[in-house]
Order: C-alpha cells, then structure tokens, then sequence
C-alpha cells in the first residue's frame, strides 16, 4: 500500500495538466499513488495525461458531476491513509511530499497537515499572508483563528487522514463554490492542524475560475447547518462573519439585495473592523470602484485580500 494518495479531478485543464501532473511525478519522496478522475473533461487534457507512462498513475473517467464529485470518488478509490489533492493547474515544489512525510512522523496523533503557499496571478507570485504568529518551523493551530486572513488549509497543500472523512463526511456536491471551505468548517471544529511555514505549493490564481462566477453565488455554502455551533464556538462565529462578509460584499456588487441582507443580518458586526463596516455601507456604484482598483493591486502584489 502506498504511504500518500494523490487525488487530482480534472475537467477542462488541457494548459495546465501537465505542468501540474509532472510536479507530482518529481516527487523526492516516491511511495504514493496518483488518481486523476476525470469529471467529463471536452478538451485534449486525456490525450496530455495518455503520454505519460508511470505505474503509479491510475486513471478514471466519469460523468461530469463537478469538483465535489470527482475528489469523493477519489477518497473513496484511495488506497492509502494519507490523502492529498492537487486542482489540475495548481503545482507542488519537489519536497512537498517528502516535508508532509516528515511532519506526520514527527506529529503522530495528528490527522491534518499543511503548508504555506504562494499565488500566480497574471502579474507576479505572491507568497500567502497568514494570521498566525510565527514560533516554530510548524505550528499547531485552530483553523477558524489561523483563517482570518489566508486559509491555513489550501486543496493543493494539504494532506489528511482517511479517517477524518468518515467522521466528518465528503465535500459536499450541492455547494458549487467554496466546497472546500465548508470541509475545512467541518474539518476545523473537531481537529487542530499541524501548519508548516515552508511554502510548498504554488496556486495559480485563474479569473475565470467557476468560485468567481457570479451565477454560482446561491450555490455557495450554507452556513445555516453551522447555526447552533457558531453559538458556542466564538473562534467558529467569527471566522463565519468574515466569510458572510465577503458573500454580502459579492452580492451588493452584483444587486443581489436578498442575499445581501441575509448575509449581513447574520453578521455580528463586533467581529468585523470598522473599516468592514463601512464597506458594507457604502454605495454599490463606489464600491466597485474601489473594488477594481484593489484588485489591481492583489493581482499586482500589492496590499492585502479584497474582502477579508
């Protein structure tokens, strides 16, 4: 049995695939398994993985069921104890699994492991902002407070134990965008995660990815489900009303005014700045000009995340 399992979904990424698929291979720790389970790809992206020969590729194709689909199908063909997942245009440095090897060595009890990332954007390569006080090379951390800026836990740099997902359960099919976050939620209120500094991981950062598609904006996370658990859980409550602020800003840009109240009633506006206050205050028509211009100077390395 094979120490990882590395689970790549692929759907349409015949530019990408490659480059991701061969950051994988060259691997300086070699004992793993690839599965890439195409969710109904259209391009040549099959014709790309077919030119690689390599006995620890197994393949799957399957009806086009999204993201969510595609990564349970992979959890659930994983023949390992240790899980990863890479997104078809994202790439590993050489020692990102070697370093995960070595940290759940040294973290035995632990279940959940990641490690700093940097961004691709169209201009230049960002290294990650973390809200979490640098001690050690590694740090064990709450996810809900090590989030409030970054995501400790990014899909491509992150490994877990098979045994997490059936307590907590798969990612959820029926949320469209921010899947992922709604795991890492669930993830984050039972286990504590063994962060490593070392950046690991490269996310290119695609502005036409499906979770900036304004269409899928009701198909984002409910947080409803987390309702009586945030009321006790003030690291949990607060790291919602980051994201809720988010969500109302996304939808006063598009005059989506329902989704807009719904957001920001749930907010308690004692976890956000006043600087956040205002913004959800501010006129639609000034908001998007600021909007513009801060990402700008996002994609540009300059200043810090739009909405948290």
């Amino acid at each position: 049995m094979p120490f990882f399992s590395v689970i790549i979904p692929l759907f349409n990424k015949e530019k990408f695939i490659e480059a991701t698929l061969k950051s994988v291979l060259n691997q300086t720790f070699i004992d793993f398994e690839i599965l890439i389970i195409n969710d109904g790809s259209t391009d040549n992206s099959v014709t790309i993985i077919e030119g690689f020969d390599d006995p620890r590729i197994r393949y799957f194709f399957k009806e086009n069921a999204g993201v969510s689909s595609a990564r349970n199908d992979g959890i659930e063909k994983a023949q390992s104890n240790y899980i990863s997942f890479i997104d078809a245009d994202d790439y590993w440095y050489p020692d990102f699994l070697e370093e995960m090897f070595k940290i759940i060595q040294n973290y035995p009890q632990q279940k959940v492991f990641s490690a700093a990332i940097e961004i691709e954007t169209s201009k230049k390569v960002i290294p990650a902002s973390y809200s979490i006080i640098r001690t050690n090379d590694c740090e064990i951390v709450n996810y809900f407070t090590a989030s409030s800026k970054e995501t400790v836990i990014c899909t491509s740099c992150a490994v877990f134990h098979k045994s997490i997902f059936e307590e907590t359960g798969n990612f959820d099919i029926t949320v469209k965008s921010g899947q992922d976050t709604d795991l890492w939620i669930r993830i984050g209120m039972n286990y504590p995660v063994v962060f490593s500094w070392k950046i690991l991981a490269r996310y290119i950062y695609d502005e036409n990815s499906l979770s900036k598609n304004k269409n899928y904006l009701n198909k984002k996370i409910n947080f409803s489900k987390f309702e009586e658990q945030e009321k006790t859980n003030p690291r949990l409550k607060k790291f919602l009303d980051l994201n809720r602020f988010s969500l109302a800003i996304k939808s006063k840009l598009i005059a989506d005014d329902e989704n807009f109240n719904c957001y920001y009633k749930a907010i308690d506006l004692k976890n956000i700045t006043f600087k956040k206050r205002f913004l959800l205050a501010m006129p639609s028509l000034i908001l998007k000009a600021l909007i513009h211009l801060k990402l700008i100077l996002a994609t540009s390395g300059v200043g810090s995340s739009v909405f948290k």
